[in-house]
């Protein structure tokens, strides 16, 4: 495996990214939206302003759940598949590259395109609200931009393996949006539908363990667990029990979800 190899295609990835201004027109999305939640997210109490970096971030976490997941999976979907329809695969493959290296290639340079993308949108809040927010607060707020950064990246690995098994973009980009209200709206929904369902005789005691089949579950667990006012505000500490809020073992969590659809795109691919 050729490193050159890899930045070069990841480099032409990104470039692609910032010529069509992709990476500005995101993160200014979140940063319009983080604003807007800053400000406006304590409306229905009758309050406006920032009140608490704990409240912005409560606030935040169900914005990126539903957004990032989405921005990910549409930015990925194609990585492979549309090559392949442009007929520019062959090519691609014919020269001295591998198929680990082109694979590893597109998924880099998205993934430092959704990356900057995230870090200069939520950025752009903290240099914004860093008069409010004090350096406890900046710190969990940084803790908090790191893990949109991973699910980000988590379901772009998800988005690039859909874009290896599927044989066209039509069937990749529905593939992408099933995937979408799976893991976003779906999965909670029916765990607890099981839970109430069964009165709580089947998945009681399985229930928080069963929270890490979804990465997005994964990213509200981290955050949550952060900090105390925010664990009350989800009510998530009764269910969730306190070994599964260490941010060590749910940060390792989130990163087998990066690399485990990878391998399955690597195996699928090869």
């Amino acid at each position: 495996m050729e490193l050159t190899q890899i930045f070069t295609v990841a480099g032409k990835e990104f470039r692609d990214r910032i010529r069509n201004r992709w990476v500005l027109a995101v993160a200014l999305v979140f940063a319009v939206f983080s604003l807007v939640i800053a400000y406006f997210g304590g409306a229905q109490q009758g309050a406006v302003g920032f009140r608490s970096i704990e409240f912005t971030i409560a606030s935040l976490v169900s914005l990126v759940i539903y957004l990032i997941p989405l921005i990910a999976l549409l930015l990925g979907f194609d990585a492979i598949v549309g090559e392949r329809e442009r007929g520019s695969l062959d090519l691609l493959l014919s020269l001295p590259i591998t198929r680990l290296e082109l694979l590893l290639g597109k998924y880099l340079g998205l993934a430092a395109a959704l990356t900057l993308s995230t870090l200069v949108g939520f950025g752009l809040v903290a240099v914004l609200l860093y008069q409010h927010v004090s350096w406890s607060g900046l710190y969990h707020y940084i803790g908090f931009m790191i893990s949109s950064v991973l699910l980000g990246l988590a379901f772009l690995s998800m988005a690039v393996l859909m874009s290896v098994i599927a044989r066209d973009r039509t069937r990749a980009s529905g593939l992408a949006i099933a995937m979408w209200f799976f893991f976003v709206l779906v999965f909670d929904l029916l765990l607890l539908g099981i839970l109430v369902g069964t009165g709580g005789s089947f998945g009681g005691d399985a229930f928080a363990w069963l929270l890490l089949l979804n990465p997005a579950d994964v990213f509200r667990i981290l955050n949550v667990f952060s900090l105390d006012e925010v664990r009350t505000l989800y009510g998530l500490a009764s269910i969730v029990p306190s070994s599964l809020g260490s941010p060590a073992i749910m940060g390792g969590v989130m990163v087998a979800w990066i690399v485990l659809p990878l391998a399955l795109a690597r195996w699928r691919f090869k």
